[in-house]
């Protein structure tokens, strides 16, 4: 077996860019420590454990405690952490006008109704997240084949079997603290004032709408 490299996946703005971009949404310090330190250590980990699963040995594996065991679970915390990271700062920068993004725009209104109830559902999902965890619009691909806002916590419990993440608020309290203090909800409002349709729904586009 062959241990995978992952790399950090460059963010579509410049550190100093971010600064001015996503102001509104985070301060520059969090801009910088959530990206180049944060996002960063999933990746390296991710990659630390590639390299000690081939050391391990699965004959030890079992349902209580086994460092193969152990590996596996915090690869998944590690990819699903890298993973999110990615989409999240993909989906900010702009300037939350869906105009820019016709085929998203017009997906979300077919399945939730208008964009501002879908909106008002991705606001309140978000917020019912643990004090550790996501909202995410996902389309359901293997289930519904609908967009559907997501709540899951931490990085992985409630994650929906073979669903495409379009849209990823990061709900830690790490994400918004240094800014918002415990305002989670002014923080979520940011957010979606801060989306980059254009890049959603290019997204949408790759993945989904073929």
């Amino acid at each position: 077996m062959k241990a995978t490299e992952f790399t950090l996946k460059k963010r579509p703005y410049s550190d100093e860019q971010a600064k001015t971009l996503l102001a509104k949404v985070m301060d520059a310090e969090t801009s910088d420590w959530h990206y180049n330190t944060h996002h960063k250590g999933y990746v390296d980990k991710l990659n630390e454990i590639e390299k000690s699963l081939l050391d391990a040995d699965p004959a030890k594996a079992n349902g209580n405690y086994s460092t193969f065991g152990e590996l596996k679970r915090r690869w998944t915390w590690n990819h699903s952490g890298t993973l999110l990271h990615d989409v999240y700062w993909e989906c900010l920068g702009g300037d939350g006008d869906p105009a820019f993004g016709v085929e998203i725009h017009e997906q979300i209104t077919r399945d939730f109704g208008s964009f501002e109830e879908w909106k008002t559902d991705f606001k309140a999902t978000s917020l019912a997240a643990k004090l550790s965890g996501w909202g995410l619009l996902v389309f359901d691909t293997l289930g519904s084949g609908q967009l559907k806002n997501v709540l899951v916590d931490e990085h992985h419990y409630g994650a929906v079997w073979g669903a495409v993440p379009l849209i990823a608020c990061d709900v830690f309290e790490h994400a918004y603290y240094h800014k918002d203090g415990p305002k989670r909800a002014a923080y979520i409002d940011n957010f979606i004032n801060g989306l980059h349709w254009g890049r959603i729904n290019e997204r949408f586009l790759k993945y989904i709408a073929r």
